[in-house]
């Protein structure tokens, strides 16, 4: 992850350089997608160390909200800056601006060729963080590819406005997807209902347990998009302690069987009122 890091920044530096020599707004506008995966990757790198730590007295839940976070920031600095890259390609449909297609040709391979090594690092890494990085990457080789391909038609054809139009191309790319991480971001933070949890199913599966007469208190979040956490209160029958304990290990089982990797269960007896009922 680190050495992934410092190619894929190395080459974001050497990107906007290439931009600048050869005169392409879509060369520029990809090294702002580079850009953001250096901050994703260097993310990722810090991350996976600060994952060590585990839960402590200041996060009860250890450090894992820090990664969205981090996902969440770069988002918001990539969907910026694609908004910044379309007002500077769209005036250049019609100035007739004059790239060079030769270099352009250069840096492109080089692209496909640092990003490629980067990606081929990060294939088939274990951790969540990895993956990230690694389709973020592979997304980086793709872009590559269509700066090459619009390089030679530039070069055999003289069709210049193929470099705004590639650069625009580009900009949706990144603010649309951006803009789908910053949903998702913002979700989680907000302790949104985690994606494909249905409610209503969670309350069917623990009603279904033997003694559960009714539940309330159902809350459900996300700490960081993976790990799913639950409260609920399940109101039983007269039952003793053997099974309270009973009912307590099924739904915890149940819930894990649905994704649910933090359960805390509160049990209640008869008329019994926590006062939370409504909430």
């Amino acid at each position: 992850m680190r050495l992934a890091f410092f190619i894929n920044l190395a080459f974001t530096v050497v990107e906007a350089l290439g931009g600048w020599w050869t005169n392409s707004i879509a060369v520029l506008t990809d090294a702002l997608h580079d850009a953001g995966d250096s901050l994703v990757l260097g993310t990722a790198w810090y991350l996976q160390r600060v994952a060590m730590r585990g839960r402590d007295t200041r996060y009860s839940y250890g450090y894992g909200r820090y990664s969205m976070l981090g996902g969440w920031l770069t988002s918001t600095v990539l969907f910026f800056g694609a908004l910044v890259m379309l007002g500077v390609s769209i005036p250049r449909l019609w100035e007739g601006s004059s790239p060079d297609a030769d270099r352009m040709m250069i840096i492109a391979v080089f692209g496909l060729a640092m990003n490629g090594l980067a990606a081929r690092m990060l294939h088939g890494g274990g951790s969540l963080n990895e993956r990230g990085a690694y389709l973020h990457l592979l997304e980086d080789v793709l872009g590559w590819a269509a700066v090459l391909v619009g390089a030679v038609v530039i070069r055999f054809t003289g069709w210049t406005v193929i470099d705004p139009l590639l650069s625009i191309c580009i900009s949706v790319f990144i603010g649309f997807n951006a803009m789908r991480m910053l949903r998702r971001g913002t979700d989680i933070l907000m302790q949104g209902t985690p994606r494909g949890m249905d409610p209503q199913a969670v309350r069917a599966r623990l009603m279904a347990i033997p003694h559960v007469k009714d539940l309330h208190d159902q809350h459900a979040w996300t700490l960081d998009g993976d790990l799913t956490v639950l409260t609920v209160h399940l109101l039983v029958e007269d039952i003793d302690l053997s099974l309270a304990r009973k009912v307590k290990a099924d739904a915890r089982e149940a819930l894990h069987a649905m994704g649910i990797h933090h359960a805390t269960i509160e049990l209640e007896w008869g008329n019994e009122h926590c006062g939370l009922e409504h909430h």
